[in-house]
């Protein structure tokens, strides 16, 4: 297991200070704020300690109201709002300097079997024959302001083998294409046990990586980490259809149906790579360009 993905098992192993409160630390990101995905499966690891273990994740719904101090630690605080007798609900808060700065509604579910159906996998070549970003990122390096950026892009995302099935959003500025994306990812080492909340909130990490890249790609205007784009994300929702393991390769398919008075939609699928279809994912941000 790499150092970098037990550092953020760290982040998503909350400290229980009271009965439905919990503790989370941060880290520094490409950007000087918390990252959204860690909030968010911070947020879903408190929400997941309050519920019975036989229950699992099936969908969550969450706002982003402020911009997180990546140099305080977080405060979530879990209201129990309902145990049914199939499904649970939880709603957390995420607390900094006396702030909500998250709020996130999660609903977990007992095994039940019924009717199952899914759309087919599209095509995408095989993980084993793309780049790794430590082989792809430094022929790119010229496009970014200075070589630390693509230094300090390689660290946010070591706890996690990310390779582009498609050309990444820094390969595409000044010619815009059509707003999809595709990126196989896994876990940089073996998770041990088969705790599915885990693997869930290491999903809910991940899905907020590259979604919203998928509006740029649009428009020709590069990643977040290059070209003068500002954005945030404002709000996420995911389903968890059906079981999978985050160290084992999984497919992001993104597209961008629309952007519009300084918004991008993203939404997504997640596929395991024997064509299971794992996860749906929807995403705004805020996307802004600045006047001319």
């Amino acid at each position: 297991m790499s150092k970098a993905l037990t550092g953020l098992l760290d982040l998503l192993d909350l400290e229980q200070i009271e009965e439905n409160i919990f503790r989370g630390q941060s880290r520094t990101s490409l950007v000087p704020r918390v990252f959204g995905g860690q909030v968010a499966a911070q947020a879903l690891v408190a929400a997941g300690r309050t519920v019975p273990g036989d229950r699992t994740a099936h969908s969550l719904h969450s706002y982003f109201l402020r911009t997180g101090d990546a140099g305080a630690p977080i405060v979530y605080s879990v209201d129990r709002i309902r145990d049914g007798r199939s499904f649970t609900t939880r709603r957390v808060v995420a607390v900094q300097h006396g702030q909500p700065i998250f709020h996130l509604s999660a609903s977990f579910q007992t095994h039940e079997e019924g009717l199952d159906h899914q759309v087919s996998m599209p095509d995408a070549p095989d993980p084993e024959t793309l780049p790794t970003a430590e082989e792809d990122l430094p022929a790119y390096r010229h496009l970014f302001q200075d070589g630390a950026t693509v230094e300090r892009l390689l660290e946010s995302r070591a706890a996690v083998d990310l390779r582009y099935a498609t050309t990444p959003p820094w390969g595409t500025i000044g010619e815009p294409v059509e707003p999809r994306s595709q990126v196989w990812f896994r876990t940089a080492g073996k998770l041990d046990g088969d705790d599915p909340l885990l693997h869930t909130c290491l999903a809910t990490y991940v899905s907020d990586m590259t979604l919203l890249d998928s509006v740029l790609l649009a428009h020709g205007r590069g990643g977040w980490a290059v070209g003068d784009v500002v954005g945030a994300s404002l709000d996420h929702a995911m389903w968890f259809h059906r079981p999978f393991r985050a160290d084992e390769w999984l497919l992001y398919d993104q597209d961008s149906p629309t952007s519009q008075r300084g918004r991008g939609l993203g939404q997504a699928r997640i596929w395991t790579r024997d064509g299971r279809l794992a996860v749906t994912v929807i995403q705004e941000g805020v996307v802004r360009v600045p006047r001319t």
